[in-house]
């Protein structure tokens, strides 16, 4: 839907992006926030956050400018997928895979290959990530969860957002990792001195990260991480600033010859799949090269 709407609030409390998602058909929360964050969402002519309250008699005026059409391209590149039903895929995803098209990387994505598995997936979602709730870097392997439609995606952002999505990883540090579990809290933010970085900055936005010593390996710690935020880069850089730097990270953490790699698999998820609100959990066992790093170390 595009054009221009004006309503008035009659329940207060409601936030705005709830609001602008229920008045208008077809509008998903999701975009609510996008077109709220991009000021053509204003209560009384001013522009406010999507968690605004509203009180009654606010006036509520929506742009809803045409969405851009996806110029993804489907590409048959082999998917593991080890859950499916009518609202979601869980994928097992390769290292060196980006999720979504960015700078750098117009093509060859875990999107074009959704596209050529789901080709009516292009007009779900943002353009350039249709069917993307969460993401992983391009070298993390793992599980991902892709959503199919709009009310699974709205859905499982609401999950994400509410933390009662549970992801584990399995990542390598170096150094013996004391004591064996331990709660890092750090808020994170972009780097001032580097702004393509992400760092542990007093301004930042609140992180906490759980950590569990699955074992020692030789000079290394193979931990069980539980991210309990989504920051971007989370785990690289609490695990950096506390001096146990991820093997095999090229950004935040140290070269190892043993592997080309940052040593980061996203191995369980567990969520509320949104047809029933039954809670399932997928696990994914080491790739073969994070255990053959592990066999030469």
């Amino acid at each position: 839907m595009t054009g221009r709407y004006s309503f008035v609030a009659d329940v207060p409390g409601v936030r705005l992006d709830r609001f602008a998602g229920d008045k208008c058909p077809g509008l998903s929360r999701t975009r609510a926030r996008k077109l709220i964050d991009e000021g053509l969402v204003t209560v009384n002519g001013r522009n406010v956050r999507p968690s605004y309250q509203l009180a009654a008699g606010d006036k509520v005026d929506i742009s809803i400018p045409p969405e851009t059409p996806s110029t993804l391209s489907p590409e048959p590149i082999p998917l593991k997928i080890i859950y499916e039903d009518a609202d979601l895929l869980v994928v097992d995803k390769p290292a060196g895979l980006t999720v979504h098209p960015a700078p750098g990387h117009p093509s060859h994505t875990l999107v074009n290959a959704v596209l050529s598995y789901l080709p009516a997936l292009a007009g779900e979602g943002e353009s350039l990530r249709p069917g993307i709730v969460h993401r992983l870097d391009k070298d993390t392997s793992g599980l991902i969860i892709v959503a199919k439609n709009r009310a699974a995606h709205e859905n499982l952002s609401d999950q994400f957002k509410s933390r009662s999505v549970s992801k584990s990883y399995i990542v390598l540090v170096k150094g013996k990792l004391t004591p064996e579990s331990g709660i890092i809290e750090a808020a994170i933010g972009r780097d001032p001195r580097n702004r393509q970085r992400m760092a542990v900055v007093a301004r930042g936005r609140e992180a906490r990260t759980e950590y569990r010593v699955l074992r020692y390996v030789g000079g290394y710690s193979l931990l069980e991480i539980r991210p309990e935020t989504g920051r971007t880069h989370q785990i690289r850089v609490h695990l950096a600033a506390i001096g146990f730097p991820v093997v095999g990270d090229a950004a935040y953490g140290v070269a190892s010859p043993h592997i080309s790699r940052q040593f980061l698999h996203a191995s369980r998820l567990a969520f509320n799949l949104p047809s029933s609100s039954r809670r399932v959990e997928f696990t994914s066992p080491l790739p073969p090269d994070l255990e053959q790093a592990l066999k030469e170390m």
